[in-house]
């Protein structure tokens, strides 16, 4: 008795010093439930469900939506090959090259900030717009994209017109945005040590030997923030090639990414396919979530600096 009376004691005192902090969090968590938790329940519900369009009550309880991924739809696999085409080649290319680009503008230069902002900007442009205006960039007869190129003495391109462009063509107009990237890597080298870096030049350390021995072991931590966060991203990827494509998948479906599939039996006018959409929606989850289980477990390669 005396001990469950102390532990209604501490209770309510923990509740007497921590109310005002719960007040003002609880705003994020009933969002979190009611537009996050609550929606991911539905759906898996929902996922169980052959025949579901949102409008009439879910009908056709079982396994057919799991069978149908893997034995019936050969869109799925081709959105699942041309996302994990993209990922494969968006994620270490953007990387890289944003990271380069931070290494280029950390200096000391005057008017270095105005560079900065300039590449930064085209990160603040919204997705929707983002995608119009390179569709109309990029549009065969009427583009000064290859009014540009042919200025330049190149061959005209074809863009998203013909299957072998599409994906090379998207990828290409994904590095506009690179300076996301380049801010987070920016941060990074912020924090470096410059005492480490005046020591290896006393040492004779060349600026190569700097980089690959100084500052990118220093950044293992960014690295591995950069990397879990785009290979989550680039599986998601929705909104600019949508908007680019004006819903069409490409020619050959070269540009039916996941996500796009997902959207495509959400919404399919033909049939009640919500509860297939969920199902694969799910599966999207679990490939997300086993990706970066992977990431997580083979990170003994990034060097925190308490570690020291």
């Amino acid at each position: 008795m005396q001990q469950a009376a102390r532990k209604k004691r501490s209770l309510k005192k923990f509740v007497k010093d921590n109310w005002v902090g719960a007040v003002f969090v609880a705003p994020v968590f009933i969002g979190i439930a009611v537009f996050t938790a609550w929606p991911m329940l539905q759906s898996l519900y929902f996922s169980f469900f052959s025949d579901y369009n949102v409008i009439s009550p879910p009908s056709g309880f079982g396994l057919f939506n799991l069978r149908r991924m893997f034995v019936y739809d050969a869109d799925l696999w081709k959105a699942i090959g041309v996302t994990f085409t993209y990922t494969v080649i968006n994620v270490p290319l953007t990387m890289a090259l944003s990271f380069m680009l931070a290494v280029l503008l950390n200096r000391k230069y005057k008017g270095i900030g105005v560079y900065r902002v300039l590449i930064y900007l085209p990160v603040i442009i919204p997705v929707t717009v983002n995608g119009l205006l390179w569709r109309n960039v990029t549009d065969v007869d009427y583009g000064i994209a290859n009014k540009f190129l042919t200025t330049l003495g190149l061959p005209e391109s074809t863009f998203f017109e013909a299957a072998a462009s599409c994906m090379p063509s998207f990828i290409i107009l994904g590095l506009w945005s690179l300076g996301g990237g380049m801010i987070l890597w920016l941060s990074a080298l912020k924090n470096v040590p410059q005492e480490l870096y005046e020591a290896a030049e006393i040492d004779g350390a060349n600026a190569a030997v700097r980089l690959f021995k100084i500052t990118i072991p220093m950044c293992t931590p960014m690295i591995f923030y950069n990397l879990v966060m785009n290979i989550i991203g680039a599986l998601q990827t929705f909104g600019t090639v949508y908007t680019l494509t004006g819903g069409i998948p490409g020619k050959d479906n070269a540009l039916l990414f996941w996500m796009m599939k997902i959207y495509n039996d959400a919404f399919d006018i033909n049939g009640a396919t919500m509860g297939y959409a969920c199902a694969v929606s799910w599966l999207l989850f679990f490939v997300i979530a086993i990706l970066t289980a992977v990431v997580f477990k083979t990170s003994r390669w990034v060097f925190y600096g308490e570690e020291a």
